[in-house]
Order: C-alpha cells, then structure tokens, then sequence
C-alpha cells in the first residue's frame, strides 16, 4: 500500500495533536492537523484526504455531531479518538459516522495499524469484484439479494460494497437465520478474511454491516443483539 495517503487530525489540544501528526509523518503519510471543525472543512475542501481522525471530546464541539456531518457530506474515511468512559458514544459514533475508534491511552503504533487497516478497506471497497460464475445460491430478505458466487450485496437491484470480513459475516448469518451466534463462533467462521488484528473483531464488523444496511442502525431490526450471548438474524430470509 502506498504511503503517500493524506490524513487530516482534528483535535483542540496542541500537545495532543502535535504528537499524532508527528507519528503518521514517522510512518509516511502527510499530514493536515487543524483545531476546530471549521479548519478541518476547509482543509477537506481545499485537497482530498484518505482519512480523517477526530477526537470525540473537542472543546466547544461535539466530536460525534462533528463526525455525523462530515459522514453527512463525503465518504472519507473516519476514525474517532475516546476515552474508556466514552463506550455509548462510541457505539453511536460507529453506528453513523465512524469507521473505527481508537481509546485513550494508546501507542504510536496501535494508530498507524489501525490507519492502514482502514485504508486497507477502503482499498478493498473500491476494487471490481470478480465475475461471477453463475449458479450459486441467492439470499434475499427484506428487498436485499445476497449472491454468494458473485459475492453481492444488493437492495432493490443497487449495490451495497462490503469487505470481505463484511460479506462472509454477513453470509454466515443469512444462510441460518434465527440462530443465535457467540462472538467466538462468528469469529471462527470469518477468520481468514480481512478482519485484522487491531480490529474490534465481531462488534465493530456488526456495526459496520447495520450502518450499511439496517433501515436504522440505531435501531436494528436485522442483526439483534443477544444480550451477554452474541448476535441473531432476525428476519426472514428466503433462499432462491
């Protein structure tokens, strides 16, 4: 992967964003670093940017509402910055606008695996998918086809892009709906592809997957959480 990605930091303590510019420069990206939401929309506009990282807590602003717009208006990349006390806005900030989150305290390193394995996705978002054989079996539910050979995700015939850990979770659990999956199993079952070691695993990918085709992630009425359990697909599904 090439290193020359643009990164944008959003984040009001000096020291704090003087030190995340100074690691993603050691590692070979370039890097914008801004103060306030308004510098950062006018860095955006200014030149394209692979990713932008924002702290949840900004001064004088809402990093999940800052989040939520910038989702709002473009499709770069986001990952947030939390504190251990900030678990439900976490959960919210990755059901609508965050791609992943990094939690106070962390290392130079953790960041810069996490920065690539997104960058990675989104990578792997935006390659062609291979031409499908034919044959293979259809998943539809609540006007959503899930084409295993061809490896698609539709809505009323318009694509929906996933990664590959996206796509097999997602199989996993259409082709057994109403089964209650553990964490560990789903894990087991997508392992070998794409999630990576600094990856929040199964809850992130579930987040990700409801942002993209629940009606209200906030809400789900697909994927249901089994409390203290794992997860449930929790509508019919039909296969064709």
């Amino acid at each position: 992967m090439s290193e020359k990605h643009r990164i944008l930091v959003l984040d009001d303590d000096p020291e704090v964003r003087a030190w995340l510019k100074s690691v993603l420069e050691e590692a070979g990206f370039e890097v914008s670093a801004v103060d306030s939401a308004a510098q950062m929309q006018q860095r955006l506009a200014a030149a394209p940017h692979a990713l932008v990282i924002l702290d949840l807590k900004l001064r004088g602003e809402d990093g999940l509402t800052v989040a939520r717009e910038l989702r709002r208006r473009s499709d770069v990349s986001i990952i947030m910055i939390s504190g251990l006390g900030d678990e439900t806005d976490r959960v919210l900030g990755l059901e609508t606008a965050a791609d992943d989150f990094v939690t106070k305290p962390f290392s130079g390193r953790e960041l810069i695996a996490r920065v690539r394995a997104q960058l990675r996705r989104t990578i792997e978002l935006s390659m062609p998918r291979p031409a499908s054989n034919g044959g293979g079996p259809r998943y539809c539910f609540d006007g959503w086809t899930m084409d295993l050979a061809a490896r698609t995700l539709t809505h009323n015939g318009g694509p929906c892009a996933l990664t590959q850990g996206e796509f097999e979770l997602l199989a996993a659990m259409v082709q057994q709906p109403s089964r209650v999956w553990s964490r560990d199993q789903l894990l087991e079952h997508t392992r070998g592809f794409g999630i990576d070691v600094y990856d929040r695993t199964i809850d992130v990918q579930i987040l990700r997957l409801r942002r993209k085709i629940e009606p209200n992630p906030e809400q789900p009425t697909y994927i249901r959480t089994q409390r203290g359990i794992g997860y449930v697909f929790a509508v019919p599904v039909v296969r064709v």
